[in-house]
């Protein structure tokens, strides 16, 4: 299953910029940004507007943006991890496993500050698709949404329950214990 998205109309055509000067015109993209501080969406929209992005709406709670989520049908989600009395975490659950969504395939980026691994994985279980810590730049926000735009993996379902992008790891790696999969 392949996202299609106006994700393939992010890649600008020859000679148009934007002010990242990466050749993605990223202004026909719809936001959702989900965070229970105000001075975070602020600056999460401004750093969006300034990238070029007409359409970013704002949440102060996952219940809330659950509703927008649906009418929206934002091409991309920007989610705090915790928030009362929804997190981001059960957002994102929500989302890939949800019935009534729209677009179960839409790229999610979970922002937190708490960045311990085992977080990031619980995260990553979850079905994000990146995954950005606090305190954030605007250009630390850019490359997240340039790894989305690039992002090719498949959206898989296990039958364990997750959904969301591929997880196995794309770098092949030389195993040679007595566990390897497989020959020798």
């Amino acid at each position: 299953m392949n996202l299609e998205t106006s994700w393939e109309s992010a890649p600008a055509s020859a000679g148009h910029k934007t002010s990242m000067s990466d050749g993605y015109d990223f202004s026909a993209l719809r936001v959702l940004v989900v965070d229970d501080s105000f001075h975070m969406r602020e600056l999460v929209r401004t750093f969006l507007e300034g990238f070029g992005i007409k359409e970013v709406t704002v949440s102060s709670d996952a219940e809330e943006a659950y509703d927008l989520l649906v009418s929206l049908d934002p091409d991309l989600i920007i989610t705090d991890w915790n928030m009362a009395p929804v997190s981001g975490l059960e957002f994102v659950e929500r989302i890939r496993k949800g019935a009534n969504v729209p677009n179960r395939f839409v790229p999610i980026i979970m922002l937190t500050g708490y960045t311990e691994m085992k977080r990031v994985e619980e995260a990553r279980d979850a079905g994000i698709n990146s995954f950005l810590a606090k305190p954030i730049s605007a250009a630390s926000l850019y490359k997240r949404l340039v790894t989305s735009v690039q992002d090719k993996r498949q959206y898989v379902e296990s039958t364990g329950g997750y959904f969301g992008p591929d997880r196995r790891s794309t770098k092949r790696r030389e195993f040679r214990g007595k566990e390897r999969r497989g020959g020798a």
